[in-house]
């Protein structure tokens, strides 16, 4: 049975999981860097994590760079952009996809208040012109050097850290933003009641 401050440390990080807010990760090849990203993830309140990609196993979290944080996150496995980003589409989330290009606009330029799911392409490849297809917006970090990329891992926390100062400005994390039902079914999650994490 989980004890009383377990039970509130869990009600507390619930509380603050960020739902409209989500991360993909498309034909990323690098254990190291998703399990970067999964631990990014967690420390900004995000739940979902969708990874696009023939072979997602390969992506197995790497216990020592993620801190387990895979168990604080619901993963989602897609074969095709498509089979992850049109149910997104329809759901009403923004699609974002993280390119340089010229239409791109900067990344504090965005409103992330409102349901958005951030893609973010391959360590080789970037985003595939398939999963570009679904963007509403393309958008970039500005890069003052003479290398024109960060690692996958840096990209996914200097844009989910600006995400989570606006959602904080605008009250998001003062009340949980999970329907009770969501909150219900981690809660026993979260607390081994139902399925050890």
């Amino acid at each position: 049975m989980p004890t009383s401050e377990r039970i509130e440390r869990v009600n507390r990080v619930l509380a603050n999981r960020q739902a409209g807010l989500r991360v993909v990760l498309e034909n990323v090849t690098l254990a190291h860097n998703a399990s970067a990203v999964m631990r990014t993830c967690d420390a900004v309140g995000v739940l979902n994590l969708d990874l696009i990609g023939p072979n997602p196993e390969v992506l197995r979290p790497n216990k020592a760079i993620s801190t387990r944080a895979d168990k604080w996150l619901e993963i989602g496995v897609h074969a095709t952009p498509a089979a992850c980003l049109e149910p997104l589409k329809k759901a009403g989330y923004e699609i974002l996809a993280t390119h340089l290009r010229k239409d791109s606009v900067l990344y504090t330029d965005v409103d992330f208040c409102r349901p958005v799911a951030l893609v973010f392409g391959s360590e080789a490849e970037g985003i595939s012109d398939q999963a570009l297809a679904y963007a509403d917006k393309v958008i970039r970090i500005p890069m003052l050097g003479m290398v024109q990329s960060l690692n996958l891992s840096v990209s996914v926390a200097v844009i989910l850290y600006e995400a989570m100062r606006q959602r904080a400005a605008h009250g998001y994390l003062e009340k949980s933003r999970l329907s009770v039902a969501e909150l219900e079914r981690l809660q026993a999650k979260w607390l081994g009641l139902g399925e050890e994490p």
